[in-house]
């Protein structure tokens, strides 16, 4: 690394569903926070690495903000995400292209609150058929607020990624890396495991289901180059465990097999993975749960 070094915290942040954790996997060139199509899929602050020759931006992913949510693990996630606008070195607003929401205008009070640079990063401009709405639409988006710089991105297609990183030198200090240039995220394989099950019911049930899971890792361990991972899967009603277990178990074998080849294919190793499903009414609203999985640690 040459003494030319930048590096900093650079946070992600927005309403549910603006394509933040796919932004920060492309940006990162890995997979570190898992995707679906559904608004607040992402619960946990995540960050995400990357260094190049002159540069290492720490990027920090976060849970869609939104208000007046009354579940517990709700203002965990919220909390999360306003927080994560603190002691960062340069903040990422991400809206789409389909223009400004009422959604968006809380993020935008924080990012007015914010002491650092706040970048507006106008994603998904993939879905934009006619390239001359984009003009109209950036020079409202400018009225805003003062915005460091307004960048038009497709985070899922990788267009015009490049020029958002390319202004990241611009905006983070000359100092040494803070972790070391092979780390891709601050969160172990056990975490991940456990997030890539909870991606594939995200996936794969609509309604409220998925919102009312989680997933916990009893066991991980490797033996003889096979990596045996066991975990069970909370639902907040009864009736909800029939629907994940499916007809004869089919909606749980496929969840654990397509959970199993990411796996594999992210870790590299081979996987052996047992999933349970089991009840614990009110876990979404409760302190000592929500604490026992992880959450409100961060």
């Amino acid at each position: 690394m040459s003494g030319n070094f930048h590096s900093g915290l650079v946070t992600l942040f927005g309403r549910p569903n603006v394509g933040k954790s796919t932004l920060l996997n492309r940006l990162v060139g890995a997979k570190v926070s898992i995707v679906s199509a559904k608004p607040q899929t992402t619960r946990h602050r995540i960050l995400g690495i990357r260094t190049q020759e002159n540069l290492q931006a720490v990027f920090v992913d976060t849970p869609g903000l939104t208000r007046d949510i009354p579940q517990r693990i709700h203002r965990y996630m919220s909390r999360s995400a306003s927080g994560s606008i603190e002691g960062v070195d340069l903040a990422l607003l991400v809206i789409t292209s389909d223009g400004w929401r009422k959604e968006d205008d809380y993020p935008l009070r924080l990012a007015q609150t914010a002491s650092c640079p706040v970048i507006l990063v106008v994603n998904k401009i993939d879905r934009v058929k006619d390239p001359r709405r984009l003009l109209p639409l950036l020079e409202e988006l400018a009225t805003k607020m003062k915005f460091a710089e307004i960048i038009p991105v497709s985070a899922r297609g990788g267009k015009n990624v490049e020029a958002l990183e390319g202004l990241l030198p611009r905006y983070l200090p000359a100092q040494p890396a803070m972790y070391p240039e092979d780390q891709l995220t601050d969160k172990s394989e056990r975490f991940l495991a456990a997030e890539l099950v909870r991606e594939q019911i995200f996936r794969r049930y609509g309604q409220e289901v998925p919102y009312s899971t989680a997933v916990d890792i009893q066991t991980f361990r490797e033996e003889k180059g096979l990596l045996h991972i066991a975990a069970t899967i909370w639902v907040d009603k009864p009736g909800q465990k029939p629907i994940i277990m499916g007809a004869k178990g089919e909606g749980l074998k496929t969840i654990g097999k397509s959970a199993r080849l990411e796996m594999q294919k992210i870790f590299g190793k081979k996987i052996y993975l047992e999933l349970w499903v089991k009840v614990r009414r009110g876990w979404a609203d409760n302190e000592r749960a929500l604490h026992e999985l992880g959450y409100g640690k961060e």
